[in-house]
């Protein structure tokens, strides 16, 4: 797997997180349309159903066809973090190879890992980020603001 250093969160990525969102507000009220999650949350509709279909994939999602149908979250959204949706889309949260947890690589242009100074402070940064981002739920974005 190719890692892209210090790269933005995806186009896919965001959107899974919209639909999510968008499915977490209507969670167990019944389900949604694509076309309904794609007008409201601005999506283009035929990019979403590749994400709805990845998600469903990965266990998140159901869908049910005919009268009553689209799509519907398997997990609460409480039970669905930041982390693992970016994780699914997107890949290591690290913005080095060396400290990724899921997806290491041993940088090509180190020597000694044990004492690099890069890998030590990077590290503590992508462990922060992998904190807020695995207690970070969809039912986070759900929250009124106080």
């Amino acid at each position: 797997m190719v890692l892209h250093l210090f790269s933005m969160m995806s186009k896919r990525c965001k959107y899974a997180l919209k639909a999510l969102i968008k499915l977490g507000a209507n969670y167990e009220k019944g389900n949604l349309f694509t076309a309904d999650i794609a007008n409201s949350e601005n999506i283009p509709k035929k990019f979403l159903e590749q994400i709805l279909l990845d998600l469903k994939n990965a266990g998140y999602l159901g869908s049910k066809s005919g009268y009553g149908g689209g799509y519907y979250l398997r997990k609460s959204p409480k039970e669905i973090t930041v982390a693992d949706i970016y994780r699914l889309f997107d890949g290591a949260i690290a913005l080095l190879p060396c400290v990724a947890v899921q997806f290491y690589e041993k940088c090509e242009d180190c020597t000694d890992e044990g004492t690099c100074t890069m890998r030590r402070e990077f590290n503590k940064i992508s462990e922060q980020t992998r904190l807020v981002m695995q207690k970070t739920t969809i039912q986070s974005f759900l929250k009124k603001p106080k």
